[in-house]
């Protein structure tokens, strides 16, 4: 979705100045805001806030006066039904890409408010100087996969939603507690390796997930522990998990007491895992012998509403452990 020519829509809604850089001056109260580019004057109270990437499912939890919002299709399955439904009414202002922004139907959005949620790498990807031509920007993109929690609460302020944002935090933390205390004892002791979603099938190669990464770091709030870290850590998600040679797998994961793997939204094994659970390595696995490796559904979640689905798809993992006690 790469931008029309320049014609008679946008010129007669006379909303951007082709080639304009000037920010748009901001109407009514205003605060400054600290976003992952510095300081921006936004709005106090946005009623009109276009969002893009993991602002979209944050912002939709959060209530916030959405008026646009790009495709963020990896969390729709473990939407509520109403939260599925505002999302699928909204306009559409972009694909899943940073690339694929549609600046023209942002602009006929009107928004007051442009909250950008993509990595600081992506932002090369988008004309930002075109954006705050047409409403203030607050770029809030994620760092590592654990970060989801501050990233989240971060969108939900500047969209004005920080007391909203607050209610599904508290929710998700009495929950995270209940279940520490239940597994506790079960949990003591053990070491856990995950086989994460996004193995490069194609190389032959396996994703293992280490603590704070997407498959792991819900479950360490209930007190599982994922020990080791990358031969190579890179920035970003590379910090905390690594590509693994499907040979080595044996080596790999031989210490480990209990295996998790991800599993898709729906329960059903996804290309990746399933590479690794098909292969006959995985059979020899000390943990799999035992009967100790459990796949998780919702592990993608980067909201609170969301990773309560997750805390609830670890309680049933988990109960086989603690029922052998």
């Amino acid at each position: 979705m790469f931008l029309r020519p320049l014609g008679a829509l946008v010129l007669a809604a006379g909303l951007v100045a082709c080639g304009s850089s000037d920010p748009r001056p901001v109407a009514g109260e205003t605060r400054v805001f600290r976003a992952d580019g510095g300081d921006v004057t936004i709005p106090k109270a946005p009623q009109r806030v276009v969002a893009t990437g993991y602002a979209v499912p944050a912002l939709i939890e959060a209530g916030a006066p959405l008026v646009g919002i790009s495709l963020f299709a990896r969390s729709v399955p473990m939407m509520s039904a109403a939260d599925q439904a505002t999302y699928d009414g909204l306009t559409k202002i972009a694909g899943e890409t940073a690339a694929e922004t549609d600046y023209e139907k942002i602009a006929l959005a009107k928004p007051d408010l442009i909250v950008i949620g993509v990595p600081q790498p992506v932002l090369k990807d988008i004309d930002l100087d075109r954006l705050k031509a047409i409403a203030p920007v607050a770029a809030i993109g994620p760092t590592v996969p654990d970060a989801w929690r501050t990233l989240s609460q971060r969108q939900s302020d500047a969209a004005g939603r920080a007391e909203d944002f607050d209610k599904a935090k508290t929710a998700y933390e009495k929950r995270a507690a209940e279940l520490k205390t239940k597994y506790a004892d079960a949990l003591q002791g053990k070491k856990f390796a995950h086989v994460g979603g996004y193995g490069q099938v194609a190389k032959g190669s396996f994703m293992r997930e280490y603590d704070k990464s997407w498959g792991t770091n819900i479950a360490q709030d209930i007190g599982v522990t994922y020990p080791g870290r990358p031969k190579h850590p890179g920035e970003g998600s590379a910090a905390v998990s690594e590509q693994v040679s499907i040979e080595l797998l044996p080596d790999d994961l031989k210490d480990a007491d209990v295996i998790t793997y991800t599993l898709e939204p729906d329960g059903s094994v996804g290309p990746a895992v399933k590479f690794v659970l098909d292969s006959p390595l995985w059979k020899s696995l000390p943990a799999v012998k035992a009967g100790r490796a459990i796949g998780v559904r919702y592990t993608q979640a980067a909201t609170y509403e969301t990773a309560l689905q997750t805390l609830g798809a670890l309680d049933q993992a988990l109960a086989p452990l603690r029922d052998a006690r």
